[in-house]
């Protein structure tokens, strides 16, 4: 499935989430965690778990971010919605790979309880939230249920004690972008997608604009959205142009007209097999 655009919409709002489920969004996150007072999560669950049942056509679109595991709302969370059968989990605040092993063995459990296929509930993870967690990026290879790492900023920052994550032009300071470089290295070598954090000014969509294609020049491949007005940049953003897909087509056509050879000439230059491997992974993105 894409995962280019991840909306989130708050699980105690019935009105936010079927707005969120209506629109263009590849993903939609219901948020059980940062969205919801502590005061309000056990309605929230029980308004996220009705949703799912409402919509069961649509499960493979609608995830849940659910509580950290170090805090004492996690498995309250998967009690309420796993009987909903979610398209997939959000997990907060990872420390590790250790995290994610030990959601593993909730979701098993909770799978087998409730009759689905064992596995068949994917994970997204926030992979550096905390101080900690920045040391682990690249522990992720093989991880069960992984099907995309992400990254937050602001988390971070409380993490640190830091009283800004930003510079004075408004980019990232150093330690975030960081941050992000090896969310996308951990992605990369984990074999997963890797999802840009949110943009917090949802009005400004010609920075949202620049930034997501910015980031998708790194390697990334999609992005959290906080607002349904995001939605639709990203979208476009994280969509191969018909210029670059007719060019990846030619250079792939060109290799496979010429095979045995490392390098060959083309429209003044030389290719390698490295042009020819990310011509071949922009058409996979077309083909999902």
């Amino acid at each position: 499935m894409k995962m280019r655009s991840w909306l989130f919409a708050p699980g105690d709002s019935e009105r936010k989430m079927a707005k969120a489920l209506e629109g263009p969004a590849d993903i939609v996150l219901l948020d059980l965690e940062d969205a919801v007072a502590t005061e309000n999560k056990p309605s929230a669950r029980k308004l996220v778990h009705e949703f799912l049942d409402v919509n069961a056509a649509s499960r493979a679109r609608i995830w849940v971010r659910v509580n950290p595991l170090d805090g004492p709302h996690t498995l309250d969370d998967l009690v309420a919605i796993m009987p909903a059968n979610p398209g997939g989990i959000m997990l907060p605040k990872a420390n590790g790979r250790q995290d994610v092993d030990l959601l593993d063995h909730y979701l098993t459990a909770f799978e087998a309880a409730h009759g689905l296929e064992r596995g068949a509930t994917p994970v997204i993870v926030l992979a550096t939230e905390t101080a900690e967690a920045m040391f682990h990026t690249g522990d992720y290879k093989g991880a069960p249920r992984l099907a995309a790492l992400t990254w937050g900023a602001e988390d971070l920052a409380d993490s640190v004690g830091a009283n800004s994550n930003r510079n004075a032009d408004g980019s990232y300071s150093f330690t975030y972008e960081m941050a992000r470089s090896l969310t996308l290295l951990g992605a990369a070598t984990a074999g997963v997608p890797a999802i840009e954090t949110i943009c917090a000014d949802f009005k400004d969509l010609d920075a949202l604009r620049v930034r997501a294609e910015k980031v998708r020049r790194d390697g990334y491949r999609g992005m959290l959205a906080i607002h349904p007005a995001q939605v639709d940049v990203i979208n476009a953003a994280f969509t191969p142009s018909a210029e670059e897909i007719a060019e990846a087509r030619e250079i792939v056509a060109l290799f496979a007209a010429n095979p045995g050879v490392g390098t060959i000439g083309w429209k003044g230059g030389m290719l390698d097999r490295p042009f020819l491997s990310r011509a071949q992974q922009l058409l996979a993105q077309v083909d999902e």
